[in-house]
């Protein structure tokens, strides 16, 4: 573990906080590294009823490092073959590992929502079962900006919650919500002025029903709600393997360094 994650544990609630605050908790490979071992670290603790996920300092999480996509052009054949070729007993790939394990712990996970919540860590956020969010959240699936799809997991959470024309807009336009919105749509859960004290109250509410309700109900929503868990995560890599790197990706990136529109082929 790594100091860009924190966890403590008590009264049965783990709290797990990104700490790049001076980077809006951006991701960079050590942050994806971290915030995926956090989750894991997490499955084999019977201690643990709940989780509160949240963001230091006033973001929840930019979205990708862009200061990482130069040194991502020397190794994107390295890149497409970790998209593709997933570690053993592994249905999501290490891109897909940050938000997915929440979805993989039989605990609820609460993620408190504050400032950008923006392409990756809007995936990250959908990952939870709950998500609370304060009045200054932006919330953005924005990956097209960039012009990527999203591929961290959305096709395990965003179904349950949107149309599917609701989803193909987000997606296309990397339009971003105000916090009313996202509720409004079903993307939050709960609005609140401090989301982190709402959600450690409604962790410490949870944590005096039965573990096993805990576990029975999620699995029961998870299992049934929509795809089995994983289903779609090998057509997001399939879908973005090709596109990362590639001409209108790269133009798309040099666009938004430029301040220009992009001009796409």
């Amino acid at each position: 573990m790594t100091d860009r994650v924190n966890i403590s544990i008590k009264n049965h609630v783990a709290e797990v906080a990104l700490n790049r605050p001076e980077k809006m908790n951006a991701l960079d490979p050590e942050m994806f590294r971290a915030i995926a071992e956090a989750g894991e670290g997490l499955k084999g603790n019977h201690d643990v009823r709940a989780v509160v996920l949240y963001g230091e300092g006033s973001n929840f999480c930019a979205g990708i490092d862009t200061s990482t996509f130069g040194s991502m052009i020397g190794r994107l054949d390295e890149i497409r073959r970790e998209m593709l070729e997933l570690p053993a007993g592994e249905v999501a790939n290490p891109f897909q590992k940050p938000a997915f394990v929440w979805q993989e712990l039989e605990m609820p996970v609460i993620a408190a929502l504050q400032g950008a919540v923006f392409g990756g860590g809007a995936q990250i956020a959908l990952g939870a079962d709950f998500r609370f969010a304060s009045p200054d959240m932006r919330f953005s699936i924005m990956e097209s900006k960039w012009g990527l799809i999203p591929d961290m997991g959305i096709t395990q959470n965003l179904p349950k919650l949107l149309r599917a024309d609701q989803a193909k807009e987000l997606m296309m336009t990397a339009r971003i919500l105000n916090a009313d919105e996202a509720y409004s749509l079903g993307l939050v859960t709960r609005l609140a002025d401090d989301p982190l004290t709402a959600a450690r109250a409604f962790a410490a509410e949870l944590v005096t029903r039965s573990p096993e309700v805990l576990k029975g109900a999620k699995k029961l929503v998870e299992q049934t709600w929509a795809a089995a868990p994983g289903a779609g995560l090998k057509l997001e890599a399939e879908l973005q393997a090709p596109i990362i790197g590639s001409t209108n990706q790269v133009e798309a990136v040099m666009a938004n360094v430029e301040k220009r529109n992009p001009a796409f082929k």
